[in-house]
């Protein structure tokens, strides 16, 4: 089944290869069109024919990994993402024949069960969701992390940044060049804000060095889920290399049978839920998102996951477009997952019932029908 459909991706772990069902013919390729810097064209850019690319490693661009004396790094982690699925749209896909857009319902009829699969998802039916957890502030706590990236970046800039709850959110949620040329207003030349994002991108994956400890209650929750044997998978853009790294460190990485990180380039919050989907071999309406961020909820729901919100990041009245919102992890347990997915039912082997028209009864002619 691994030419049922290749995504092209080194994001899965090594120990857990993914499989596809075989009804998803090895004709659909999903492709990465649009990469960050970290990708290059094939140096013969003069043969239109050639479609192939050069995807350099994702920690530098030349021999020694430095781009203007700073390492290449993913530069999503301080930018507001797009959402995404906004009207259900998903990949852009390359097959032989040509592209194909494959959207949020290609992939929810696609990916259906087989029949052996219905048998044993009948007789278990926890095992036939997937879960999809974010690793900001769901499975690391990143706020920390990035906070002192900047508080580290002030004081190597001799700057200081002013206290206030609203900065802070800008510091968390907003795009670094917004902050820094209109917020705090440190960079005026285009070269002193590049300069500074290298920079603060470095400071974070620096720091993100020293985590080794996951979200409270996670490890809990991972280990219920792996008991019941549903299949996990975490999303972020950061480099799989670290991020892989990182879960070492906390112990979790045998828990997550798929990663989707910045070599995918997916292009939204949203794509990264659907490949997550596609990883686990589950379709997106059998799938939960764990977020903290509205955002990400929205973009589940685009995706028509489920989503279940932790309350932390943001307050609780910023999630209430969630399914299910909780303070924490030890909130959570298996029969929740069921709950969310109760009021759709099962069609499993269920007779389908004939709704008969009545027809209307004859009237008798009488004298007064007649006259």
């Amino acid at each position: 089944m691994e030419n049922a459909l290749n995504l092209r991706s080194s994001s899965l772990l090594p120990l857990n290869t993914t499989t596809f069902p075989s009804h998803l013919s090895s004709r659909i390729i999903f492709t990465r069109f649009k990469r960050s810097s970290s990708l290059q064209h094939h140096r013969n850019n003069n043969n239109n024919n050639n479609k192939s690319v050069l995807i350099r490693n994702a920690f530098g661009s030349d021999e020694n990994g430095q781009l203007n004396g700073f390492p290449n790094l993913p530069d999503k982690i301080f930018t507001q993402e797009v959402i995404g699925a906004e009207y259900g749209e998903g990949f852009e896909t390359f097959r032989p024949e040509g592209p194909l857009k494959v959207d949020v319902d290609f992939l929810n009829d696609r990916m259906q069960e087989g029949f052996l699969q219905r048998i044993r998802y009948a007789m278990k039916p926890d095992e036939a969701y997937g879960l999809i957890f974010s690793w900001d502030n769901v499975v690391a706590d990143t706020r920390a992390l990035k906070l002192r990236a900047w508080e580290q970046l002030a004081s190597e800039e001799g700057k200081e940044i002013p206290r206030g709850v609203s900065l802070k959110r800008f510091l968390l949620y907003g795009d670094v060049e917004h902050v820094l040329h209109k917020v705090l207003r440190w960079g005026k030349a285009e070269d002193d804000i590049d300069r500074l994002k290298s920079r603060i991108s470095q400071l974070y994956y620096d720091n993100l060095v020293d985590v080794s400890e996951p979200i409270e209650g996670v490890r809990e929750w991972l280990d219920a889920v792996a008991t019941s044997r549903i299949p996990c998978a975490v999303v972020s853009s950061l480099g799989r290399k670290n991020m892989v790294e990182t879960l070492d460190r906390m112990g979790l990485k045998k828990f997550f049978q798929a990663i989707v990180s910045e070599e995918d380039g997916m292009e939204s919050i949203a794509h990264r839920f659907l490949s997550a989907a596609v990883k686990l071999d589950r379709k997106p309406s059998k799938c939960v998102v764990f977020e903290d961020d509205p955002r990400g909820i929205t973009a589940a729901h685009n995706c028509t996951m489920m989503a279940v919100a932790l309350i932390g990041a943001h307050p609780a009245y910023d999630l209430g477009q969630a399914d299910l919102a909780v303070g924490s992890f030890n909130e959570l347990s298996v029969i929740n997952l069921r709950r969310l997915f109760a009021h759709k039912g099962s069609t499993f082997m269920e007779l389908e019932k004939q709704v008969e028209e009545k027809t209307p009864s004859r009237r008798k002619l009488t004298i007064d029908t007649i006259f």
